[in-house]
C-alpha cells in the first residue's frame, strides 16, 4: 500500500518480499527510469499541459456589446467579461482556490450590467451536494451575482436551477413543486431564508420562463398523465392556462413582443403507458437526472399506436393573456426524427427547432403565420449542428457544425426565414458555442486548434478569421505539440470509423515504440483533430499530446455509438448492453497499431473514463494478448443480472470474460460518482483479487464522476503516466545474468 494523495488510496500489487527474479526486474526498471528522468527536463510536464485556463459557458448581452464566460484554471473557477473594441478580459470574481466548487449556469442581463451563476455542483439522487474536499460544513448549490462594472460577488439564493429576469432584478426557480423567486440584490448569506413563493398552483410546477418585459412568467405544470403551460401575471395577479387539454405541454417560448407563447404538445399518458408515472411527476426528471430525463423527452410508449391514437408531437401557439390557442404544426405520427424535438425558439416571426428526420441532426423553422406549413431546413449538408445562437433581432441563426470538415467544427450562419447557409470560418480551428453580439457585427466563440487549448475569440458576423482574446500560460508547451492525423479504419463487420493518430516528435525510422489507445466516454462524444470543447476531453487531448511527447504512439478512437458521423453510426445495432458491437472498433484499432512498423506489437495499452473505462476493461478482459496494460477511470463492468450468464447484457460486460483477464490495470474512481455507481469498481476489484490479476487502485472520497479538484487530476494523470511507464514502456526491458536491465532489441527508451 502506498499513498499518492492524502485523499487517495492506492494498492500496489507488488509484494514486499519479491523473489530473486522479481528483484532483478525491479532493479532493471530503476535503471530504465534513470535516463527517462534525465531527458524529461526538456519535455513538457502534465501540469504545464493542463495549466491554461479553460473557458466555458460563453454568453452575450441582448442589448449591448458585452460578453461573459466562466474559466477554469488549475482548479480555480471564475467569471470573466470583455467589451469592444479591445475585448480585454476582466476577471469579475475572486475564487482563487482549488476548492472543488463548481461554477455553471452563467446568465447575463439584457443591459450587460449583471451576471449570475450557480456555485456548487448538482445534487445526487439523495439530494447530496458534492463535497470533494470533505468539508465538515458540507456543500451548497446557490445562485451568485456580480456586477460587470466591478465589486465583490454576492450570494442570491440556494437553488438547483433558475431563470434570470431580463432586467436583472429577480431570479425565478422551482422548489417543492412551486415557483419561487428571490431578489438579486438581497445578498443573502448561507443559512438565511431563500426566496419567497412567487405564486401557488396545483401540480408539480417547473421551468419558469420570463416574458421579455419581466412582468410575467410562463411555467410547466405537470399533473400525472398530462401537463399545462401556465402564465402568471404579477400585475393582476392571475394565472392563465394555455388551451388546457389532456396532453403534455412543455417548452414555453415567448414571442419577441410578449403577447404570445409557443410550446410543444405531446399526447397524454394513457392508463400508465409510462411505467415511471407517479403522483405529480409521471415522466418527470429523476432526482440527480439530466435534462434528457425530463418530460420534454418522449416517454416509453409514445410510438405505440395503442396509446397515441395516431397523434404525435405538435407545436401550439396561444395568446398569453386570454389563453386561447391553436395548433401551428403537427409532426408526422410515425416520423421519429420530428417527434423527439425537446425545445423550440421564437426568433423573429419564425419558430425554430432542432430535429433529426434523416441521418443528420439539423435545424428547421416554421412561419408563425403559416399553420401546417412544412418545416424549412436551415442547415443542410453532410454533418450535424451542435451549438447555436441567434442574432439580437432573431433574424439570423449562427451555428457550429462539422459539415465539410467532419473532424473539426466551423462557424456558420443562415437567415431563420431560409436562404443559403454561409460558412464564416475556414481552416483547422475548432469554433464552438457562438454568442452573437447585440450590434450584429461580431460573434464570440470558443476557439481551439491542434496546438492551442480552448480560448475565447471573436469572429466577424460576415466571416473571417477568429481573433483570440484570451492568453495562454507563459509556460504552456505549444511547441511540444504535434498535429494529429485522421486515420479511418474498418471493423470486422465492415463499419468504418475515424481515429486521431499522434506520432511522437522524436520518432526515428526503424524504431518500434509502445502505443496507447485513448477511448472517449459518453458514448455520445466525438474526439477531434484538436483540443476538445468539453473539459474532461480537453484534458484528455492534452494528455494524449503529453504521452506523444514522452515517446508513445497514441491513437484516439471514435468508435460507433459516438456523435459526429450521423444517426446510423450513433445508433449502430448491437451496441452497449445489446451486444457491445463497438468493442470491434477498439480491437481493430489495437490490431492496426500492432501492424504499424513504428509500434512494438507487444506493448499496446489503453485508457479511458466512463464509457472509455467500460471499453478499457472489456479490452483487458477479452484481449490481454493485444492490450498489455490499461487505465480504467470510473468504468462500468457489469451489465444485467450476474446470475443470468447467458443473457446478452451479461455477455456484453467485461466480467463475462474475467477469467481471461491477465493484463495489469490501474483503477481510478470517486465514490460520490453520480454517473457510474462506485459499486462497479468495488465489485471488479473483488473479482480481480480472486484471480490474482495485477491491479492498482486510486479512490477519491466524496468526489464525482470526473473529479472537481485540479490536484486530483494531477494525481490521476501522474499515476497514469507512472503506470504506463512501468507496465508498458518498461515491459521492453530484459534482465541479464548480472541483473542489469537493458532495452530489448529494437526498442529504445525515450
Amino acid at each position: 500500500m502506498r499513498t499518492t494523495d492524502p485523499n487517495a488510496r492506492r494498492s500496489d500489487p507488488l509484494r514486499p518480499q519479491a523473489s530473486g527474479r522479481a528483484r532483478l526486474a525491479i532493479i532493471a526498471t530503476a535503471v530504465l527510469l534513470a535516463p527517462w528522468g534525465a531527458r524529461a527536463q526538456s519535455r513538457p510536464t502534465i501540469e504545464q499541459i493542463l495549466g491554461p485556463g479553460f473557458p466555458y459557458e460563453l454568453v452575450s448581452a441582448h442589448a449591448t456589446d458585452r460578453i461573459a464566460w466562466i474559466e477554469y484554471q488549475r482548479g480555480m473557477r471564475n467569471v470573466y467579461t470583455a467589451t469592444p473594441p479591445d475585448f480585454t478580459p476582466v476577471r469579475l470574481t475572486g475564487f482563487l482556490e482549488d476548492d472543488g466548487i463548481d461554477l455553471t449556469e452563467l446568465s447575463i442581463t439584457d443591459d450587460g450590467a449583471l451576471v449570475t451563476f450557480v456555485r456548487g455542483h448538482a445534487p445526487n439522487r439523495d439530494g447530496w451536494i458534492a463535497n470533494p474536499t470533505s468539508d465538515p460544513r458540507g456543500g451548497e448549490r446557490a445562485v451568485w451575482a456580480v456586477a460587470t462594472s466591478g465589486g465583490n460577488a454576492w450570494r442570491v439564493a440556494d437553488v438547483r436551477d433558475y431563470a434570470l429576469s431580463p432586467d436583472g432584478r429577480w431570479i425565478a426557480f422551482a422548489r417543492d413543486g412551486q415557483i419561487q423567486r428571490a431578489p438579486i440584490g438581497s445578498g443573502l448569506r448561507a443559512g438565511e431564508p431563500n426566496g419567497e413563493p412567487f405564486f401557488r398552483a396545483y401540480g408539480d410546477n417547473t421551468d419558469p420562463t420570463w416574458s421579455p418585459d419581466g412582468s410575467r412568467v410562463a411555467f410547466v405544470s405537470r399533473r400525472d398523465d398530462h401537463a399545462f403551460i401556465g402564465v402568471y401575471d404579477a400585475r393582476s395577479p392571475a394565472i392563465t392556462y394555455l388551451a388546457p387539454g389532456v396532453d403534455r405541454d412543455s417548452s414555453p417560448t415567448w414571442s419577441p413582443d410578449g403577447t404570445r407563447i409557443a410550446y410543444l404538445r405531446r399526447p397524454g399518458l394513457a392508463f400508465g403507458a409510462d411505467p415511471s408515472a407517479g403522483r405529480f411527476g409521471g415522466g418527470g426528471r429523476r432526482p440527480g437526472g439530466s435534462a434528457a430525463d425530463s418530460a420534454d423527452a418522449p416517454p416509453a410508449g409514445l410510438f405505440d399506436s395503442r396509446f397515441r391514437g395516431g397523434h404525435a408531437l405538435e407545436i401550439w401557439i396561444a395568446d398569453a393573456t386570454t389563453g386561447e390557442g391553436g395548433r401551428l404544426w403537427a409532426a408526422p405520427p410515425d416520423e421519429r426524427g420530428f417527434n423527439d424535438i425537446r425545445q423550440i425558439h421564437w426568433a423573429g416571426d419564425r419558430i425554430v427547432f432542432e430535429a433529426e428526420p434523416e441521418n443528420w441532426r439539423h435545424w428547421f423553422s416554421i412561419s408563425v403565420e403559416s399553420p401546417e406549413a412544412t418545416p424549412l431546413e436551415l442547415t443542410p449538408g453532410d454533418g450535424f449542428v451542435e451549438q447555436v445562437a441567434f442574432s439580437s433581432d432573431g433574424s439570423t441563426l449562427f451555428y457550429a457544425s462539422n459539415v465539410d470538415d467532419i473532424d473539426h467544427r466551423d462557424l456558420w450562419s443562415v437567415p431563420v426565414s431560409g436562404g443559403r447557409a454561409s460558412k464564416l470560418t475556414e481552416g483547422s480551428g475548432i469554433e464552438t458555442y457562438p454568442a452573437a453580439l447585440a450590434s450584429g457585427d461580431r460573434v464570440a466563440v470558443l476557439y481551439a486548434d491542434a496546438k492551442r487549448p480552448q480560448s475565447v475569440a471573436v469572429v466577424p458576423a460576415r466571416g473571417g478569421s477568429a481573433r483570440v482574446i484570451t492568453a495562454l500560460s507563459a509556460d504552456f508547451p505549444a511547441a511540444a505539440h504535434v498535429v494529429p492525423k485522421n486515420v479511418t479504419l474498418t471493423a470486422p463487420d465492415g463499419l468504418e470509423f475515424h481515429n486521431q493518430l499522434f506520432l511522437p516528435p522524436d520518432l526515428r525510422s526503424g524504431e518500434r515504440r509502445p502505443a496507447v489507445i485513448f477511448i472517449h466516454g459518453g458514448s455520445r462524444r466525438q474526439m477531434l483533430l484538436g483540443y476538445h470543447y468539453m473539459h474532461f476531453y480537453h484534458m484528455a487531448y492534452g494528455i494524449n499530446q503529453y504521452l506523444a511527447s514522452q515517446g508513445y504512439v497514441v491513437m484516439s478512437v471514435n468508435y460507433r455509438s459516438g456523435i459526429g458521423y450521423g444517426r446510423e453510426f450513433r445508433e449502430a445495432p448491437g451496441r452497449g448492453r445489446e451486444g457491445n458491437t463497438e468493442y470491434q472498433d477498439i480491437l481493430a484499432a489495437g490490431k492496426y497499431l500492432q501492424s504499424r512498423p513504428d509500434v512494438d506489437p507487444d506493448r499496446v495499452g489503453l485508457w479511458g473514463l466512463s464509457y472509455g473505462g467500460i471499453l478499457t476493461a472489456q479490452a483487458l478482459a477479452r484481449n490481454s494478448d493485444v492490450f498489455r496494460a490499461g487505465v480504467d477511470m470510473a468504468g462500468v463492468h457489469l451489465y444485467g443480472d450476474p446470475t443470468d450468464r447467458q443473457s446478452v447484457a451479461y455477455r456484453s460486460s467485461a466480467i463475462a470474460a474475467i477469467d481471461s483477464w491477465t493484463s495489469p490495470v490501474l483503477l481510478i474512481h470517486g465514490d460520490d460518482d453520480r454517473n457510474v455507481d462506485f459499486s462497479q469498481t468495488v465489485g471488479l476489484v473483488q473479482l480481480l483479487r480472486q484471480r490474482d490479476v495485477p491491479f492498482e487502485l486510486i479512490v477519491f472520497p466524496d468526489d464525482v464522476h470526473d473529479s472537481l479538484l485540479f490536484k486530483r487530476w494531477l494525481t490521476a494523470f501522474g499515476a497514469t503516466d507512472d503506470f504506463l511507464r512501468r507496465r508498458l514502456w518498461n515491459a521492453g526491458a530484459r534482465v541479464t545474468d548480472e541483473g542489469v536491465g537493458q532495452p530489448a532489441p529494437g526498442r529504445r527508451e525515450p
